[in-house]
């Protein structure tokens, strides 16, 4: 069964994002995925600092993190648009996450072989798609394979419905879609 891990790049409480990661997370369940959602704001993280992680090591919420990242085989990841770009929280994370805990561990241990399906919703009308560019340039610099397919929904304020669905069947539709694309890749790459 695919293991996948579902998060946002936002901390906000009434996140889009988080709600979106959540539809794609139902359709990877769907799919027959066993999917953990987690939110990064309960792994509070300090800015990544070399000096700070030669002082004191990975911060055990990064570990944390870090060794969910490595217990899946699969991301599904959205994230709001910050200035073109993706969120500071998400890169900081992702930082924290591709360092090393010994000399003998392979470099980007947590990603390496990995498969992510990215997303965004953005009040914007271009739906964040600028941001995701970013994120999955990162994301393939490390070693993760980024589904070809991605989802952005513009005007986010008013995408949603009141628990938690898209007002757009079709836009609903295609998340699901990922989630469920997401969870056939891994199967067919874990065959």
């Amino acid at each position: 069964m695919p293991k996948i891990l579902a998060f946002s790049g936002s901390a906000r409480k009434a996140s889009y994002n988080t709600q979106l990661v959540r539809i794609a997370a139902t359709g990877a369940q769907s799919a027959g995925a066993d999917v953990t959602f987690i939110n990064l704001a309960d792994y509070p993280m300090p800015l990544f600092n070399e000096d700070l992680e030669e002082a004191q090591g990975i911060p055990p919420e990064a570990l944390a993190f870090k060794h969910l990242l490595m217990a899946n085989d699969g991301f599904l990841i959205a994230s709001p648009e910050y200035n073109s770009a993706f969120t500071p929280l998400l890169k900081n994370a992702i930082d924290w996450a591709s360092r090393s805990e010994s000399e003998e561990e392979p470099p980007l241990v947590a990603f390496q072989g990995k498969v992510a399906g990215i997303m965004a919703a953005s009040p914007g009308a271009l739906g964040g798609i600028r941001g995701l560019v970013f994120l999955r340039m990162l994301l393939g610099n490390i070693g993760v394979t980024v589904l070809p397919t991605q989802k952005t929904i513009r005007e986010a304020y008013k995408a949603f419905n009141d628990d938690g669905t898209l007002s757009s069947e079709r836009d609903q539709q295609a998340v699901l879609e990922l989630g469920r694309e997401l969870t056939g890749t891994v199967q067919k790459l874990k065959s």
